[in-house]
């Protein structure tokens, strides 16, 4: 048990897939794995325990922003010695060269957020996936037929601006699309030496305010989750 998860410690699996929203987390429970088992609720970041094609995984939610991901992405490293987060979530493109329903492979996340600098002395704008994973991600697209695109994102703190257009972080490090978490994860696995990688679907592109519709997006997160479930026993 840790400061933000009630689990004990054996009721946490070594490999972790981490949503934003607890009920997607639930949802990704009780769709895909075989006798999970509800093993944190607290402040309602539910956090579920089960096997996927005999592996066992856990499935946590994060919450919103670096704030957020940093606490409960620490933890599981430091607490629950999880070896390995694969971030899952959605993005905006900045750029009408993705489209909706793109899946993303993180290769690095650029940020303003000072939360690498004053959590680790990590001074790096920009910080890449940590181990493994990303590759396996990647080879795991391949096996499904899937056309996975490896991009930089932009993690960024400001949901709303006041001037529109694309930041000028994410032109700098070439990043087409942007979230909100992926940093924060990346540095906590650089400074505690674990695994961390980040699958993103573009739910919406800013410039035109296209968007997925509230059906098409449990179409569209579910082939991203069976992406990251078939990820996860292949680590």
């Amino acid at each position: 048990m840790s400061v933000h998860i009630s689990a004990k410690k054996r009721e946490i699996a070594k490999t972790v897939l981490q949503p934003g929203d607890p009920l997607r987390a639930q949802y990704i429970a009780e769709h895909y794995l075989e006798n999970y088992k509800l093993v944190s609720k607290t402040r309602n970041i539910l956090c579920f325990t089960g096997s996927y094609k005999g592996k066992e995984i856990t499935i946590g939610a994060s919450g919103m922003g670096c704030p957020s991901i940093g606490i409960y992405s620490y933890e599981l490293y430091t607490e629950y010695d999880v070896d390995t987060i694969i971030r899952i979530g959605t993005c905006g493109a900045y750029t009408e060269n993705l489209k909706l329903f793109d899946i993303l492979n993180v290769d690095n996340a650029a940020s303003e957020s000072t939360y690498a600098k004053y959590a680790w002395e990590i001074e790096d704008e920009i910080i890449p996936h940590q181990g493994k994973t990303f590759d396996v991600i990647s080879q795991a697209g391949k096996d499904l037929n899937l056309n996975v695109k490896s991009a930089n994102i932009h993690s960024s703190d400001v949901f709303y601006r006041k001037t529109p257009g694309t930041p000028a972080i994410a032109t700098k490090y070439n990043c087409p699309a942007v979230e909100m978490e992926a940093f924060a994860l990346f540095a906590n696995a650089k400074y505690t030496g674990k695994n961390a990688a980040t699958i993103l679907t573009v739910s919406d592109i800013i410039p035109t305010l296209e968007q997925i519709s509230a059906d098409e997006r449990e179409r569209a997160l579910r082939t991203m989750m069976e992406l990251s479930l078939e990820t996860a026993v292949k680590l």
